[in-house]
């Protein structure tokens, strides 16, 4: 599930970058394009589309990622994992070792 969720951040993610590519910040871009008075979406109503899919594509990838957080695998370390092994084994190889966590003695 997590991979799933990961493909569709980065989908979202792409679709953002369109959009916002599209938009020009000084009311050109796309709309330009689309200033006959003829059209079925006029221009004033192309940038309101823009807009509104740049703030969906947005928050589509905000609450993708929250999603994503409660899907993680989660590492677990087994009793028999080599790591724990090679610890257990240093520590019973030296009994007169010192802790890391002891403190110094003073003199």
């Amino acid at each position: 599930m997590y991979v799933f969720i990961s493909v569709l951040i980065v989908l979202a993610a792409i679709f953002l970058i369109f959009m916002v590519i599209v938009q020009n910040s000084k009311g050109g871009g796309l709309a330009a394009g689309f200033s006959s008075s003829n059209q079925v979406m006029g221009v004033r109503r192309t940038t309101d589309f823009l807009e509104k899919a740049t703030w969906a594509s947005a928050g589509a990838v905000v609450l993708l990622s929250i999603m994503a957080t409660f899907f993680l695998p989660s590492p677990t370390v087994s009793s028999d994992s080599p790591i724990k092994e090679n610890i257990m084994n240093t520590e019973l190889a030296d009994p007169n070792a010192v802790s890391p966590f002891a403190s110094p003695v003073q003199e």
